[in-house]
């Protein structure tokens, strides 16, 4: 056994795993937008991440946030509680819903909208993009109505 294999590598003892606790996330460096709470959870500030960001969102019952997009990010929702509504495009005019388990994917500079579905619970969700800067851009639309339901359509599921 190598002297390394006992005693452990001591570069990887600070630049290797890191866990972050639920209770200790950040909400004061992140942008946010109107009707959510963002944490973050994983970003370079917090753990030197330089190609992705993780953290949480709520949002408010019967709330929903003002439009945005984030940039050249793609992003990764999945729904942990509640029910969320999507909205998305030029006028938001198009909407899908997910719940508990679903996962929701964002693509770069699509302008939309998150709603909590629910009068009475928080929509709990775990965000994940793709660089480690938090990118939220506010935009200013007048959303369409009502908007167009558009069905999960991937290729795994055609129909």
């Amino acid at each position: 056994m190598s002297p390394d294999a006992k005693t452990g590598d001591p570069r990887w003892k600070h630049d290797g795993v890191r866990v972050v606790p639920g209770d200790q996330l950040d909400a004061t460096n992140v942008p946010q937008t109107q009707g959510m709470d963002r944490k973050a959870a994983i970003n370079f500030a917090r753990v030197g991440a330089n190609k992705l960001w993780a953290g949480t969102v709520h949002i408010h019952p019967n709330a929903k946030t003002g439009a945005h997009h984030h940039g050249p990010l793609e992003s990764v929702i999945y729904v942990v509680r509640g029910r969320a509504r999507m909205r998305w495009g030029e006028r938001l005019e198009f909407t899908a819903e997910a719940g508990p388990g679903d996962f929701i994917y964002v693509p770069p500079f699509v302008p939309h909208q998150e709603i909590n579905a629910s009068r009475t619970e928080v929509l709990e969700c775990v965000l994940c993009r793709s660089d480690g800067q938090a990118v939220a851009v506010n935009l200013d639309i007048e959303p369409a109505e009502p908007p167009e339901e558009v069905r999960w359509v991937d290729p795994t599921h055609p129909a």
